[in-house]
């Protein structure tokens, strides 16, 4: 049950990072237009190269660390400090190269530039990772709920025309500042001090740089649609990709919390011998986000054409057919986040991993050479859904030895056939209706209900799980 509830908690938390510009994007796409949009995905999609340079793996490797040491307070607090002082360290070397990149190189956009550099020093002051391999998600989530609420009132109180795109990146950065501060305090009775000849921060330098590889490897194609879109086609292209991504990622966030809470969990059955435990836990997980993940991207496909304008103004017009294009990566991510951070990174196969995700960068560099200048985003949405295909392919190929891939795809079909028959009729009233708040809701609800009443037919096991945990719950009552 404390999974469950860390999961819960955490996909709470994913939500929320990316439900405040969900929530804005009707209002910022209007107010900005897709040109200034555009800009801000431009000039962010740089400044995470740099952020994540900085942060060197360590969000990966503190939680893993903390989670090995979880039950020795005074093993736990030398990792967090060693870990936190490299953090700083190797942020601050990542800020001096990215203000020297901005005056040297930029000229176009060097105001935005600079702005967006607040990213790079709220990764520095970022201690989730602690909490997260202690699995104490409630914390991250509670108090970062209040600062992003804020954030919402401040764009809809600042931001009133295209002159405003500069507070919005300021806004945007600041959020994530100040909710990485906050946290800090929590630290009182969860670390001790450790003096500081015991550190030794730079023991932690080649582990975490090791993890490093995949997470920029894998923000190597997750970013690279948007900086050759930028090069390639127009602001306007990239202003529709930026922001039909955004609610394709806010639906797999949904799926992909399992991953963060899964990891420390994993990795500290891992630590304990508990190699039956580990095989246990891919098995379930893999069967939980499939479930998850396949009527949430056929949701999404039925409804993705008349979404988009609806809901993000006559200028979002082309974000309906990306969106319907890229849905897909929304159960092939869920898949690499079972196979790939829920076990080759707990487990330390880190070199699998890494090997995966570099199918996954160079194959998108590839695709979007031939497809981005014959569609534009649409051929963006298609590259990378194909990169993502390679990915979770490439994982399951490495760990065939250690699981049974007919055991881990034997439900699979039930949740693809009961998915595709929600697509055609909630697809077929959204084409009668007209797009409203209401109707959206009586899709879902229409939706929810016919996959539901799918799985029940084909008696999945997803089914009987569910009602496990319920009488589990109430039998602890």
């Amino acid at each position: 049950m404390k999974v469950i509830k860390n999961y819960l908690y955490n996909a709470s938390y994913q939500i929320l990072n990316i439900l405040i510009p969900l929530i804005t994007v009707p209002y910022i796409s209007r107010v900005l237009g897709a040109h200034d949009v555009g800009i801000n995905e431009y000039t962010n999609s740089w400044v995470t190269f740099f952020y994540l340079m900085g942060q060197m793996g360590v969000t990966l490797y503190g939680n893993r660390e903390v989670a090995y040491h979880r039950d020795d307070l005074y093993e736990r607090s030398r990792t967090f400090w060693g870990v936190e002082a490299l953090q700083l360290l190797t942020v601050l070397a990542s800020l001096l190269a990215y203000l020297a990149a901005v005056f040297l190189f930029s000229t176009t956009f060097k105001h935005y530039f600079l702005l967006q550099g607040i990213w790079i020093i709220a990764t520095g002051l970022d201690i989730s990772w602690y909490f997260m391999g202690l699995e104490e998600f409630k914390i991250t989530v509670v108090r970062n709920t209040f600062v992003r609420l804020i954030s919402i009132a401040l764009i809809f109180t600042i931001i009133k025309d295209t002159n405003d795109l500069g507070k919005y990146i300021v806004i945007l950065g600041g959020t994530q500042l100040v909710g990485n501060l906050t946290l800090w305090p929590y630290l009182k009775g969860n670390v001790i001090w450790v003096k500081l000849k015991e550190w030794h921060p730079f023991k932690h330098f080649y582990p975490a740089l090791l993890l490093f590889i995949p997470t920029i490897t894998t923000q190597v194609y997750l970013v690279l649609n948007r900086l050759m879109l930028g090069r390639m086609s127009t602001q306007v292209a990239l202003g529709n990709f930026g922001q039909a991504d955004k609610i394709v990622k806010f639906v797999l966030a949904v799926v992909t919390a399992t991953g963060t809470v899964m990891l420390p969990h994993v990795a500290n059955k891992f630590a304990k011998g508990n190699i039956k435990g580990v095989r246990d836990s891919l098995y379930s997980s893999f069967n939980f986000v499939s479930a998850l993940s396949v009527p949430m991207m056929f949701g999404l496909m039925a409804i993705s054409t008349k979404l988009a304008p609806w809901f993000l103004g006559a200028d979002f017009e082309l974000a309906g057919r990306i969106m319907f294009l890229e849905s897909p990566i929304i159960v092939l991510i869920a898949w690499s986040n079972v196979t790939g951070t829920q076990y080759l990174m707990p487990v330390n196969r880190v070199k699998e991993y890494t090997t995966s995700v570099t199918v996954g960068a160079v194959s998108n560099i590839i695709f979007n050479l031939f497809l981005i200048e014959g569609w534009g985003a649409n051929g963006a949405a298609v590259a990378t859904v194909l990169s993502e295909f390679l990915v979770s392919a490439t994982q399951i190929a490495m760990i065939r030895g250690t699981i049974k891939r007919r055991k881990l795809f034997r439900e699979q079909w039930k949740y693809f056939l009961c998915g595709f028959l929600m697509y055609l009729v909630v697809n077929r009233i959204c084409m009668i209706v007209n797009m409203t708040i209401a109707n959206l809701l009586l899709e879902v609800i229409i939706g929810a209900g016919i996959y539901f009443l799918g799985l029940v037919l084909t008696k999945a096991s997803i089914l009987g799980e569910a009602q496990k945990l319920i009488s589990q719950r109430f039998s602890k009552k």
